[in-house]
């Protein structure tokens, strides 16, 4: 299944990316970025609105731009490609609201079926962590690029 989503440009390390968003409020760059944790192979995404004055990245604002769907189509398409590119990875994700945290959650609940192919998922509830379960209001959500390479 193809999802429509954006053209991204990403960096030549693969560790951020950027892109137009279109819609009704007009055209607003976007940054998604993996940033390296504390811990080996565990990286944060963070993702937001590009900051025009000083370049960087707004996880605050509210968009609303009427794409959302588009939006989290082309984040998981570079989410795909950091992942391929750093294979051993962890990519860490929570919200930077309790509604952006749900919006995740809905998020990874759609398109499950397929997610769950290519990547492990993990869900942090309660200060645990755990494989993802639907109807869990997680904290936090991780995830990893399964093996897909056969061997014969």
């Amino acid at each position: 299944m193809i999802l429509d989503r954006y053209e991204i440009k990403a960096g030549s390390n693969l560790t951020t990316f950027e892109f137009l968003s279109e819609g009704r409020k007009g055209e607003i760059m976007k940054i998604i970025q993996f940033q390296q944790m504390n811990l080996d192979n565990l990286y944060n995404l963070a993702f937001g609105d590009k900051n025009l004055d000083t370049g960087t990245l707004d996880d605050k604002v509210v968009t609303d731009n009427g794409d959302s769907e588009k939006v989290l189509a082309t984040v998981v398409s570079a989410i795909y490609a950091f992942a391929d590119r750093y294979p051993d990875s962890w990519i860490y994700a929570t919200g930077s609201t309790e509604s952006r945290t749900r919006l995740h959650r809905m998020g990874i609940n759609k398109y499950y079926e397929i997610v769950v192919l290519d990547f492990e998922i993990m869900g942090e509830y309660r200060n645990e962590w755990e494989g993802y379960e639907f109807g869990k209001d997680y904290q936090a959500f991780a995830v990893h690029r399964k093996n897909t390479k056969f061997e014969i």
